[in-house]
């Protein structure tokens, strides 16, 4: 697996796998059970690795990452307020672009396997309406990095809307950011516009 510098979805992605041997205990919850699935989901790309190619690994991790996230919700709450301004037409793009995003940058960062594994925390907590559920990367070496989910019930089940680097840097608000200064630039079009570049060139 290719490791590069934080930047909340790339190192975020990297930190999401679980290892395979989930606790039942842990998948007694359906939203520890959302992020085994995704867990086992990038496992199945790592092993696949260059021989699958970018565009393979992409294909392969789509549906996973679909079912994993709430995709549409979490590009609403990463542009914010400003949302509710853009046009209907503009909105779907900007789901279909944020998207594009994610499974580029899944694919990209997700291209080998060195021995890597996840392990779940037993305990999923509860915040207001939604849920935390807490892993730990755990390298070769022994070396483990937190990384916490935060999960929202849909009429799919529960999925993901937020990740959590070292409990504290968010992917949502770091994005927020990002966007936010974008869209100041040039508003819908742009924003649109640089999640599309971002896609084409994961980093």
């Amino acid at each position: 697996m290719t490791t590069k510098p934080w930047t909340f979805p790339i190192l975020a992605a990297a930190l999401a796998l679980a290892a395979p041997s989930a606790a039942p205990a842990q998948m007694a919850d359906p939203a520890a059970a959302t992020v085994a699935a995704l867990d086992n989901g990038l496992l199945a790309i790592m092993h696949a690795g260059a021989a699958a190619g970018e565009s393979g690994r992409a294909r392969s991790i789509a549906p996973v990452i679909e079912r994993a996230f709430d995709l549409p919700l979490m590009a609403r709450l990463s542009v914010g307020p400003p949302w509710n301004g853009f046009t209907a037409a503009n909105q779907q793009a900007l789901v279909a672009a944020f998207r594009a995003l994610t499974i580029s940058q899944y694919a990209h960062n997700f291209d080998g396997f060195a021995g890597e594994h996840f392990v779940l925390s037993p305990q999923v907590e509860t915040r207001g309406g939604d849920k935390l559920v807490r892993t730990q990367l755990v390298s070769p070496g022994g070396k483990s990095e937190e990384l916490d989910y935060r999960l929202r019930q849909s009429a799919e089940g529960w999925k993901i809307i937020d990740i959590y680097y070292r409990s504290a840097i968010s992917q949502l608000a770091t994005r927020r950011s990002d966007f936010a200064a974008v869209v100041a630039r040039g508003g819908a079009p742009a924003l649109i516009a640089h999640l599309e570049r971002l896609a084409k060139n994961p980093a």
